[in-house]
């Protein structure tokens, strides 16, 4: 009996020690006695994690007694490390405070990790909400005014009579750099001209400008890097802005955004209207700016089955049509000589399509997939050049990440049919697909160095396989210095879609002949310094100092070729890219000064001389001047532009662009009134922009802006959702 009572005695014993042993305790975290869903609480000892739920609460099971360092963090907060014994019989709640240094809290889709700017070792240039705003005021109908003013970015106009338009990073043209919408490659090949023109950027949360090679993450085509538009996302308070825009160049613009989250549902609705009448400031008789009509619309739907699943389906649909040239012909009166003019008609529609979800607090499975069609229609005096390009784009990614360390690997495939329209003299159809694997790691090898390592394999078919590593490491420390360096291989597939092209219209230009041509592969690096630090009370200063280099191999050239024809060849030698960037910001207040420099050396070494590239300044710079508070918004910008060599030999003339903006902002929005270039500087002032004959006219290289002065004012109206902008 004895032993029964104490084998009954020890059971019991050793049920209370398991009991005792395995405790659940629940941890909330709040802001303001709000609740914060998604913020991440971590036990170091147990190398154990969770995220809040959508009542802020991270619930831990099997936690054996005893005291333990719990950190929590969110971002756009101060992290929090506290001690908490086990057991509890109640919650433990925390309360987080804002971080003063949001900018530091950002997540950067781009570089397709969860990392905030602060902990990612790939270079990332970002461009947020409020600066966007300030700039679709100065150009609601397009976001080429946010590229322009970036350091180191030159908007190449490439045909005065349609304003076609590529961006330039680095010196490096148009086709070497990637443009994407939320991580999809929606733009590229034949619609890349004119893609710049047809995105407004009312409903994009933020701008990221990956500037180096970047096809370990995102394929072939990012050689001189990417450019990825972030749009807004439904939140639980609605969101409504009504924009409406006037120029003296009659340009007017409507553009209406409204998002809002219904429990587990979430809509954006996006709409743009944009008509410019054309505009001939020399009175030459051709038009500057193409008469324009365009309307672009961009809804979506959300879906949140539940905390750790999000999936999203989204339409983008655009039709634009541009039609420049000789203003009596513009305006339907041709006669004699009065004849020339050039129409790009162009529809697009593309799809976008995002499954999320957390399989784990550490492991997030995505899949997303979007075809784009996109036909344009460019029509000349006896000349037309017409077809149709559709694109898919799939992907499957599987992310996991410790406290030390963070994994991505992915797989995608992407495709690319161009048919142009039959009865053409030169049919240059061309249908690529490319498969890829990539793989990235980022790796804390201590609390000041983060390594970050990459590998990407493509097969693209008919032009082989290609292996891009990518390594990057980040050094920083409390003082407020940090460094990046960082390096890759990129390549890209040849299309007849290049500036050379597109100035010529695609005339007599054969197709592309895979058994001749190689595609083009590239290699480079860069580093960087970063310094924060406050002079004296209530005036900061950050400095960004970049040195940078790309060479490209096998660089696509277009040639004459027999008869009247041009072909592509390859290069016999590498385009190599080097310079420097400097950024500088002075905080004081509601006063804001940003300086920046860029030096640009862009070496066409295929050629016995060596020389620079034509139409690429080597000296550019930069000041703008902003005062930012409740009631008023002022800004003052001065850009310089250096001497450009031209394809004939000759050196265009320097010259400074000046601009101010003056924002009134009240309970419902804001009126505001721009004015650009206000010294009306225009290339026609020191060289013309049409050469004759009249009737069939000759347009130079273009080198600096065609429009001159322009005055904008407009209204913006915000009935609910703007508590916070001022």
């Amino acid at each position: 009996m004895k032993k029964l009572i104490g084998s009954l005695m020890l059971s019991l014993m050793w049920c209370i020690s398991i009991y005792a042993q395995n405790n659940t305790i629940e941890i909330v975290v709040v802001s303001d006695n709000e609740p914060l869903s998604g913020a991440t609480v971590f036990i170091e000892s147990l190398d154990k994690g969770a995220i809040t739920n959508f009542d802020g609460i991270a619930v831990f099971s099997d936690i054996p007694d005893g005291t333990y360092e719990v950190q929590i963090s969110f971002l756009g907060f101060e992290p929090v490390e506290v001690e908490v014994v086990v057991p509890q019989e109640s919650p433990l709640v925390f309360n987080l405070e804002e971080s003063e240094n949001t900018l530091d809290a950002v997540v950067l889709q781009s570089s397709r990790g969860t990392r905030t700017i602060r902990k990612t070792p790939t270079r990332v240039e970002f461009i947020g909400s409020e600066e966007l705003s300030e700039k679709a005021m100065m150009n609601p109908n397009s976001v080429s005014m946010v590229l322009r003013e970036s350091t180191g970015i030159q908007m190449q106009q490439t045909s005065l009579s349609s304003g076609n338009t590529n961006i330039r990073i680095q010196g490096l043209d148009g086709r070497y750099t990637q443009l994407l919408r939320d991580g999809f490659p929606l733009y590229g090949g034949f619609s890349s001209g004119l893609s710049i023109l047809q995105i407004p950027p009312l409903d994009l949360q933020q701008f990221e400008i990956i500037k180096g090679s970047s096809s370990t993450l995102y394929g072939g085509g990012a050689i001189a890097g990417l450019v990825n538009m972030v749009s807004k996302t439904p939140e639980d308070e609605p969101e409504l802005q009504l924009m409406l825009s006037q120029t003296m160049a009659a340009g007017s613009t409507v553009n209406a955004f409204y998002s809002e989250r219904y429990g587990k549902l979430g809509i954006s609705l996006y709409g743009s209207g944009h008509y410019q009448k054309a505009y001939d400031p020399e009175d030459d008789d051709f038009s500057n700016l193409p008469e324009t009509r365009s309307v672009s619309f961009n809804p979506k739907v959300f879906y949140y089955p539940s905390d750790a699943t999000r999936l999203w389906l989204g339409l983008n649909g655009t039709y634009d049509n541009r039609l420049g040239g000789d203003m009596n012909a513009i305006e339907g009166e041709p006669n004699g000589i009065h004849q020339y003019t050039e129409e790009n008609n162009s529809k697009r529609l593309s799809s976008q399509f995002e499954y999320r979800t957390e399989l784990s607090p550490v492991n997030t499975l995505t899949v997303r997939n979007s075809i784009s069609y996109f036909n344009r229609e460019l029509t000349l005096p006896n000349l037309r050049f017409s077809g149709d390009q559709i694109n898919s784009f799939s992907e499957a990614t599987f992310q996991t990440f410790s406290k030390e360390s963070d994994w991505i690997f992915g797989v995608n495939l992407y495709t690319v049919d161009f048919d142009e329209d039959d009865g053409e003299a030169l049919q240059r159809d061309q249908q690529d697909v490319t498969f890829g694997a990539f793989g990235k790691n980022i790796y804390d090898l201590s609390d000041s160095w983060i390594l970050e390592t990459g590998f990407r394999l493509d097969h693209a078919k008919d032009w082989g396989t290609f292996a891009l590593p990518r390594l990057s490491l980040l050094y920083k420390n409390d003082q407020g210095f940090s460094s990046r360096i960082g390096g890759g291989l990129g390549y890209k597939i040849p299309d007849i879609f290049t500036e050379e092209a597109e100035r010529v219209n695609y005339e007599n230009i054969m197709p592309i002949d895979t058994s001749t041509l190689e595609a083009e592969r590239s290699y480079g690096g860069n580093i960087d310094f970063n310094y924060r630090s406050s002079l004296v009370t209530d005036i900061d200063v950050s400095i960004n100092q970049l040195f940078y280099v790309t060479a490209i191999r096998d660089g696509l050239l277009l040639n004459p070729s027999e008869g009247n024809f041009l072909a592509f060849e390859n290069a016999d030698g590498t385009i190599v890219s080097k310079g420097a960037e400097t950024n500088v910001k002075f905080s004081y207040k509601d006063f804001r000064w940003f300086l920046n420099y860029a030096y640009i050396d862009t070496r066409l070494n295929y050629l016995p001389t060596k020389p620079q590239k034509p139409l690429t300044a080597r000296h550019n710079a930069g000041s703008v001047v902003m005062y930012e508070g409740s009631v008023w918004m002022l800004g003052f910008e001065t850009f310089y532009t250096g001497q450009q060599l031209l394809p004939n030999g000759t050196k265009s003339r320097a010259y400074t662009l000046l601009g101010f903006l003056a924002m009134r902002n009240f309970d419902w929005g804001s009126v505001y009134v721009n004015f650009e270039n206000f010294t009306d500087r225009r290339q026609s002032r020191y060289s013309p922009l049409v050469l004759p004959p009249h009737e069939d006219p000759v347009f130079p290289e273009i080198y600096a802006p065609t429009d001159g002065f322009i005055l904008s004012a407009g209204i913006i109206i915000k009935p609910f959702g703007n508590e916070d902008e001022h």
